[in-house]
């Protein structure tokens, strides 16, 4: 099977499964022969290569949040949440990934770090709790001044709930059954100096948690998503040149292609995963024009830079753009 599997990917196995909430199953990953893992900090993700166990292309691959403890290098821990509505990703981690199944991933990477700062805010909300968890237990062992705002439809759906106890008070738990939506602004209102905010949930929670957080210094808020953004001022894709530095090739990228398609075709390799602006892997670097930025991660200072550009999604604003592949 390895052989078969992209560059940078190692097969895992699935060595424990338990139920973290209503909808949400844990997953402990371990290499086969019991050796150690890569390291990883909090707010890291892997890419998980769910149709591998069904001989597919790997083209449904998702990224799922290390909620674990960064000193157990030995195992790593998942959890996902079933969505109905979803594409399949998770459907397929709770129907197939049983006990002793092989897990092709790759990782970890991590575009969601836990930031140095005096005081940190942390909001979770739903299964967004998994990035935030180790991101607690890191500034716990730091020391930091922290509080965590914790939301979910219900008590029962909100993983991870005994891990958080220790905690006391620092933590809110806030089921929106009994509480009704979270109180960001009771907690954002006001820009307090040296506070650092790192929220994770669904779009609506994110969007509104920005909106608090407008009148923050640059830089106060660090976000992850689990889908991108739609904005309504996407410009037309329109067609451009495209120079490729490293590989010599001058190539034309369509209107109904992406950048990474177009590269792909021209038989250049390039690291990829979600296809959707969203996980960081496609990440290039910008040696001349002006991209279009298109993505759900980069931050405002990165994408005024414009030094670095996510090519799945992404394109550019002239009829020339430079790239380091």
């Amino acid at each position: 099977m390895n052989d078969q599997l992209p560059p940078d990917t190692t097969t895992l196995v699935v060595a424990a499964r338990t139920l973290a909430a209503d909808g949400v199953v844990s997953l402990t990953l371990r290499r086969p022969d019991g050796g150690m893992l890569p390291a990883w900090t909090p707010g890291a993700h892997i890419d998980v290569l769910l149709d591998r166990e069904r001989g597919g292309e790997g083209d449904l691959i998702r990224q799922y949040s290390l909620c674990g403890d960064p000193a157990e290098r030995g195992a790593w821990q998942i959890a996902v949440l079933r969505e109905p509505q979803g594409r399949g990703g998770s459907a397929y981690v709770h129907d197939r990934l049983r006990e002793g199944a092989a897990v092709p991933v790759r990782g970890p990477r991590n575009n969601f770090p836990l930031r140095p700062a005096a005081r940190h805010l942390f909001i979770a909300g739903g299964v967004g709790i998994t990035p935030i968890l180790p991101m607690v237990e890191a500034a716990e062992a730091a020391g930091a001044d922290w509080r965590l705002l914790y939301g979910g439809r219900t008590r029962t759906s909100m993983a991870f709930l005994e891990r958080l106890a220790p905690h006391g008070d620092r933590v809110l738990v806030r089921p929106q059954d009994e509480f009704g939506l979270l109180e960001l602004a009771a907690h954002l209102g006001a820009p307090k100096e040296g506070t650092l905010v790192h929220a994770c949930g669904p779009e609506p929670l994110l969007r509104a948690v920005q909106e608090q957080c407008a009148g923050w210094p640059p830089g106060t808020l660090g976000v992850e998503r689990f889908a991108p953004v739609r904005t309504a001022d996407t410009g037309p894709a329109e067609s451009f040149v495209l120079e490729l530095a490293r590989s010599g090739l001058t190539l034309t990228v369509p209107p109904d292609r992406s950048v990474l398609e177009t590269v792909e075709e021209a038989g250049v390799a390039v690291d990829f995963s979600c296809r959707e602006g969203t996980c960081g892997t496609c990440e290039t670097d910008v040696l001349d024009g002006r991209p279009d930025h298109r993505d759900s991660l980069l931050t405002e200072d990165e994408r005024a830079a414009g030094d670095t550009m996510l090519i799945c999604v992404s394109r550019s604003c002239g009829p020339r753009l430079m790239l380091d592949l």
